[in-house]
């Protein structure tokens, strides 16, 4: 059985609250086309659960869809545990709009590593046709390496001087 089906009598995995064969699974079969921005969203987040990475794939936008590399989707698809997405806010991308912007964050564990994906994605419609566009990361983390350099320690340059009276000016 694949996770598809095995999904298909749950609640959907985009929390919408509605089962998923009655929510996203009609977008990633083609039953249907994904009638707002965030519909579309909730279900390529779903195309990840159900490792489905060819509907993410088919709706990134034509026009940079060489960008993408359908073996690192489903890599991330396939090595992930999907938690649980959460969206925060929407604006356009409603069935008149021609653009909408979804800010959400996908929460999945990676090995043993919890993580939170928190991203603004843009949309566009083509032909009566949701597409994402571009993805912007949030709140990205910078974690250093080793641990800060104080002011009184010696500079990281080589000079022999404190960093407050090197570089660190």
């Amino acid at each position: 059985m694949s996770l598809r089906e095995e999904w298909l009598e749950d609640d959907c995995p985009c929390g919408s609250g509605n089962l998923y064969k009655e929510c996203c699974d009609i977008f990633i079969t083609g039953e249907a086309i994904a009638p707002t921005a965030e519909a579309l969203m909730r279900s390529r987040y779903s195309a990840f659960v159900v490792e489905d990475p060819e509907y993410i794939f088919e709706t990134h936008d034509p026009a940079t869809r060489h960008e993408v590399d359908l073996e690192e989707i489903r890599a991330w698809s396939e090595n992930s545990f999907w938690e649980g997405l959460s969206v925060v806010k929407v604006e356009g991308g409603g069935e008149k709009d021609s653009k909408g912007v979804v800010e959400f964050v996908a929460h999945y564990t990676a090995g043993e590593k919890e993580q939170h994906h928190h991203e603004i994605s843009t949309f566009n419609k083509k032909e009566d046709r949701w597409y994402f566009t571009d993805g912007a990361l949030v709140n990205n983390t910078f974690r250093r390496d080793q641990p800060k350099l104080g002011r009184n320690d010696p500079c990281s340059c080589g000079s022999g001087k404190k960093f407050k009276k090197c570089c660190g000016r």
